[in-house]
């Protein structure tokens, strides 16, 4: 698997008004949703980044407005999903 880090300076992480145990789940969240949102990653992914299950990320985009986009890739990833192979 590859890795990718990303490192964030220290007086913007203090910035956050998050308590530090959520700090890098809800950032996660945030990328995906950005990341979904501009179509440069397919709901799969998103919702794998993001940690969230199919159903909780879908609450997630519905509770931002974003409109949810459904390709083919998509639709094959669900369904490596379903079959337990993600």
């Amino acid at each position: 698997m590859t890795k990718l880090i990303v490192e964030i300076p220290e007086d913007v992480t203090e910035a956050l008004r998050l308590p530090p145990g959520e700090q890098e789940g809800e950032l996660r969240k945030e990328l995906a949703l950005a990341l979904y949102q501009r179509g440069a990653l397919p709901l799969g992914k998103a919702r794998r980044l993001a940690g969230l299950d199919r159903w909780e990320f879908d609450r997630l985009l519905g509770r931002r407005k974003i409109v949810r986009h459904y390709t083919e890739d998509d639709l094959r990833d669900d369904l490596r999903y379903a079959e337990g192979r993600q």
